[in-house]
């Protein structure tokens, strides 16, 4: 039985909902005030992209070591240790009267990652196998919603108060989700888990497996778009598009909308018609929506609603990909399925933080947004060949 506000109990939906939510809002927040950051420590935008691409970088290098971390010493005190770094990382960067200092503290931030993780994790510990793809499913919505509204309200702090506002909120959202899970969550792990060891060991045959690095493939690349895209959406709204910040922060949650249309077609249709044809299907979506916005730019056309309008497809894409070819990662190997997950999440996220850092550097005002159009139709691409060797390799083995 849950009661909420009982850590002697199950943790309350809310809770977990709250704490994978934090990690979101803290990605994606602060994009629409790059183009102000960057003036204010009086760098260049490239320098302030590592703000977005190092701190996904940590991520995915958390994202390797934090399922064995926690098996070994609790899911409690992994996540309440991330979220206290988290606060203090969070005030240090609002404080920061330097780049390389904010930067720090901006990185250090990517210790709420470890909330993302464990919050699925959680899941599992606390409710049978049959229920835990339904409650999971509640649990990570907060990852659909919180992108598409984070940017809108940071942007609105940012036009109002300035960027550091920002990163008080975020501070005061972690602070009050700290004191949630310290009331709410109590220790769900039971024995011992895989130690690091046991885990690496498994490594070799996940790599040497052609399908695996087909389905991770193509998640890096369906996802690395909307990575890129967060990159330079600070800079292409602003300083190409003259938005304002607020409309800045709209503009970045167009994505979210078609990955929340996304998600209900791959829930909707992926046990009909299985998930390598919904793999082909969602990057035939990425391809038309990149490849139309990019067409429209070559033909002249240069407006928001050309830019930011087709970037709906980027979503529902990645919508219809992702869940199909992750869960085609962890089914290569099942006996290998919580590695794979870790491994495979630390590919597409450590991809993601290097085509992001590539957008901030090659986009100029000169340039328009067609470097950036170009990078997102190409990953597309890229990501429906990755599955169709996927689908090759399969008739070679039957």
């Amino acid at each position: 039985m849950v009661r909420f506000l009982d850590r002697t109990t199950p943790p309350h939906i809310l809770t977990l909902v709250l704490i994978t939510g934090l990690s979101a809002l803290s990605m994606s927040i602060f994009l629409p005030s790059l183009t102000a950051m960057t003036d204010y420590f009086q760098t260049d935008y490239a320098i302030m992209q590592i703000a977005l691409s190092g701190y996904l970088a940590a991520t995915a290098i958390l994202q390797v070591f934090i399922g064995p971390i926690s098996d070994r010493y609790g899911r409690r005190v992994m996540v309440l240790g991330s979220i206290a770094i988290f606060v203090v990382a969070t005030l240090g960067a609002m404080l920061a009267t330097t780049i390389e200092v904010f930067l720090f503290f901006r990185i250090l931030q990517a210790a709420v990652a470890t909330s993302m993780a464990l919050g699925r994790a959680i899941v599992r510990d606390i409710v049978p196998q049959d229920e835990a793809a339904s409650m999971i499913g509640y649990v990570t919505m907060g990852m659909a919603i919180v992108p598409m509204v984070g940017p809108m309200i940071g942007g609105g702090l940012e036009q109002a108060f300035g960027w550091q506002a920002t990163f008080l909120f975020l501070a005061m959202a972690g602070l009050a989700t700290l004191s949630l899970v310290f009331v709410d969550l109590g220790e769900t792990v039971q024995g011992e888990g895989t130690s690091f060891r046991d885990q690496f060991k498994t490594y070799p045959e996940l790599l040497s497996s052609p399908r695996f690095w087909g389905y991770v493939l193509c998640s890096a690349f369906a996802s690395g778009g909307f990575f890129a895209l967060l990159g330079g959406t600070s800079f292409v709204a602003d300083s190409i598009f003259g938005l304002s910040p607020l409309w800045s922060g709209i503009a970045l949650g167009t994505p979210a909308i078609g990955y929340a249309f996304g998600n209900f077609l791959s829930g909707r249709f992926s046990v009909r018609y299985g998930i390598n044809r919904m793999a082909i299907v969602g990057s035939l979506v990425l391809i038309f929506g990149m490849g139309s916005s990019l067409l429209l730019t070559l033909s002249g056309v240069s407006h928001p609603l050309a830019f930011f309008g087709f970037c709906v497809f980027l979503g529902t894409g990645n919508g219809i990909v992702l869940p199909n070819v992750m869960a085609g990662s962890i089914s290569v190997r099942p006996h290998l399925a919580g590695t794979a997950s870790g491994l495979g999440g630390a590919i597409m996220i450590g991809g993601g933080a290097a085509l992001s850092q590539l957008a901030g550097a090659v986009l100029t005002v000169e340039t328009g947004t067609l470097p950036l159009q170009i990078i997102m139709f190409a990953t597309s691409i890229l990501s429906l060949l990755s599955v169709l060797f996927v689908i090759w390799r399969e008739k070679r083995l039957t």
